[in-house]
C-alpha cells in the first residue's frame, strides 16, 4: 500500500512538472509570458502571476504594456500579504507614471500597505511613522480623493496607537519609581507626563496624568537632597495649581488638595530646617571671628 501512495504522489508532482504553467514558465516567448501572466493574475493565481511578471517586466520594460503590469506586478505582492513589497512597488509605479489614471490608487496603495504592515502600539513604531508620513504625503496630494476619509481613519488609528505607546510609557516609569532607584524614574515620570500632555493635548489620559504629576513631584521633591527640596516642592505646588485651573471638576481633586496640603507643610518644616542651619552657620562664623581676635 505504501508503494502505491510514493508512485502516486511520484506521478502529481511529475504531472505538476508538465503542466500548462510549468511549461509557461520555461517558456522564452514575452507575449505568451505576458499574457499569462495577466491570465493567472485575473484568476487570482497571485504567486504564479509575480514569477511570470518577473519574467517578462524587463523585456516589455517602456512599452505600452509596461504600466498595467507593474502595477498587477505590485498588487500581487499585496494579495498574498506581502506588504513591505507592495509598498516599494506601489511607490515605484507612482513615482515613475505619476500622471498615470492609476497613480492616484497606487501611491494611496503605498500607505495601505504600509499602514497594514504597522505593528501593535506595544511594539516599535518605527514603521507606523513611515505609514503616517505616506498617508500624509497621499491625502496631500489627492485632497478630493475617494479614499480620503479611509486614509484619514487610517492616520487616526496609527496615532491613537502612538499615544497607546507613549502612556503605556509613562505607565512603566511610575511603576519603576517603586525600585531600588526611584530618583532617576521619578525624574522620568515627570517628563514623560509632560510630554504627553504637549504631544497628545485631546487625550483623556490628561487628567489621570496631571494628577500623577502632582503625586510624583511631590515624592520626588520629599526624597530629594536638601539643596534640591525647596525648588521640587514648589515645583509640586505649580503641578497643584496647574490642575486646579485645567480641571476644576474633577475626581481627583481631593487627593490633589491632600497632596498640596502635605507640600505645603513639607514646605514649611524644610524652611524652619533651612533657617536653623542659616542660624548656626552664622553664629559659628561669630565664634571663628571672636577666636581669631
Amino acid at each position: 500500500m505504501r508503494h502505491y501512495s510514493i508512485v502516486f504522489v511520484f506521478v502529481l508532482v511529475l504531472f505538476g512538472a508538465c503542466g500548462p504553467f510549468a511549461k509557461l514558465e520555461k517558456s522564452t516567448n514575452w507575449e505568451e509570458l505576458y499574457n499569462g501572466a495577466n491570465k493567472y493574475y485575473q484568476e487570482g493565481e497571485y504567486n504564479k502571476a509575480i514569477i511570470l511578471y518577473e519574467k517578462v517586466l524587463p523585456v516589455i520594460k517602456g512599452s505600452e504594456k509596461a504600466e498595467m503590469a507593474e502595477y498587477n506586478y505590485a498588487n500581487c505582492h499585496f494579495k498574498t500579504d506581502r506588504f513591505i513589497e507592495s509598498a516599494g512597488y506601489f511607490n515605484t509605479f507612482f513615482k515613475t507614471y505619476n500622471r498615470s489614471a492609476l497613480a492616484e490608487e497606487a501611491l494611496f496603495m503605498h500607505a495601505y500597505s504600509l499602514y497594514l504592515d504597522a505593528p501593535d502600539y506595544n511594539l516599535d513604531q518605527q514603521s507606523s511613522k513611515e505609514a503616517v508620513t505616506a498617508i500624509q504625503q497621499f491625502v496631500g496630494k489627492f485632497p478630493g480623493s475617494a479614499s480620503y476619509e479611509r486614509a484619514m481613519d487610517m492616520l487616526k488609528d496609527l496615532e491613537s496607537r502612538f499615544e497607546e505607546k507613549a502612556y503605556s510609557e509613562a505607565e512603566m516609569y511610575y511603576r519603576l519609581k517603586e525600585g531600588l532607584f526611584p530618583g532617576d524614574f521619578y525624574r522620568a515620570c515627570i517628563i514623560n507626563f509632560q510630554n504627553f500632555a504637549k504631544d497628545y493635548p485631546e487625550s483623556k489620559r490628561n487628567e489621570e496624568l496631571a494628577y500623577r504629576l502632582v503625586e510624583v513631584g511631590y515624592s520626588y521633591a520629599k526624597n530629594s537632597v536638601f539643596d534640591k527640596k525647596e525648588e521640587r516642592l514648589n515645583d509640586a505646588l505649580k503641578f497643584a495649581t496647574n490642575f486646579y485651573r485645567k480641571y476644576a471638576v474633577s475626581g481627583y481633586l481631593g487627593e490633589v488638595k491632600k497632596i498640596e496640603e502635605q507640600t505645603k507643610e513639607e514646605l514649611q518644616a524644610h524652611a524652619k530646617l533651612k533657617k536653623e542651619y542659616a542660624d548656626k552657620k552664622a553664629a559659628e562664623e561669630v565664634a571663628a571671628t571672636n577666636t581669631s581676635n
